[in-house]
């Protein structure tokens, strides 16, 4: 982690990746070993949707092609001689030299940096380029239908017109990544799910994170820890409070005897360690 309180380039790989497992943030603080805000501020500014990673274009110059450039005026060859060796345009070479420093101060390495730089600036969302889907998307969102109701209104409505036609996942990402600038985020209230930041849905279907595999219903419990009537039956429940905190509570259903845990997490692995401790101690 960086003095400023930001994450490392390691940190945000290894926080995305946890997210998409279905991790929750308290546990990802966690495992990171970091305060709540820095995790926060990430998930938070991406809408909780993990950021494309960034590629060059093929077309762009490359690091060995500023390279050649600079040895190439070290030596004093001209524009279109460099030009012809990398098999570019002049007007190519002389924009990258002039933007750089010129012929006296061009440095491959800082203008290769510069360049990424300059290609972060962002890329105008495919709502925010077309007012009229924009305006039909914002519409049904405000009637409370979903992304994916609407993508497929538009594909039927509007089937020979390209411009009207959007993904339900671009809608997701408009909504909850304000810096697209199309719709407004008061729409994500609208939402089925109106969370502050997107939730992966990758796991839903099998191994729901907040669920438990192979859990027996209460209702399945024998006749005796029913009713109360024979003691060493003994019932569990977990307590949140502010701050991460979590208290485990054991309640014996016959005498009401109770034990209380304090839990470093409220993951399997934290909760079982308590709870073999008191137990162990038990008479």
């Amino acid at each position: 982690m960086s003095r400023n309180g930001s994450l490392s380039h390691e940190q945000s790989k290894d926080l995305w990746q946890r997210w998409r497992r279905g991790e929750c943030m308290a546990e990802i603080v966690r495992a990171l070993a970091v305060s709540r805000a820095p995790v926060e501020r990430v998930l938070v500014a991406a809408g909780g949707i993990e950021p494309r990673a960034r590629r060059r274009s093929r077309r762009a110059l490359s690091l060995e092609d500023r390279e050649l450039i600079s040895r190439g005026l070290a030596g004093d060859r001209t524009m279109s001689a460099i030009a012809k060796e990398l098999g570019r345009p002049r007007s190519t070479v002389t924009r990258e030299v002039n933007r750089n420093g010129g012929t006296e101060r061009y440095r491959a390495c800082e203008a290769d940096r510069c360049a990424w730089e300059r290609a972060r600036r962002p890329k105008i969302s495919r709502l925010a380029a077309r007012p009229r889907l924009c305006r039909l998307v914002a519409e049904r969102l405000s009637r409370r239908w979903s992304p994916k109701q609407i993508s497929r209104s538009l594909e039927r409505e509007f089937p020979q017109d390209d411009n009207l036609r959007v993904s339900a996942e671009t809608i997701y990402r408009t909504l909850y990544i304000q810096s697209r600038g199309a719709l407004k985020k008061e729409l994500i209230e609208n939402l089925r799910r109106a969370n502050r930041i997107r939730r992966p849905t990758k796991n839903r279907s099998h191994g729901q994170r907040g669920q438990i595999q192979g859990a027996i219903s209460i209702s399945q419990r024998p006749a005796e820890a029913a009713d109360r009537a024979v003691p060493g039956h003994w019932e569990g429940d977990l307590l949140a409070g502010s701050g991460n905190t979590y208290i485990g509570t054991l309640v014996e259903r016959s005498s009401r005897y109770t034990l209380l845990m304090k839990l470093k997490g409220k993951d399997t692995k934290s909760v079982i360690a308590a709870l073999e401790r008191k137990i162990v101690a038990l008479p």
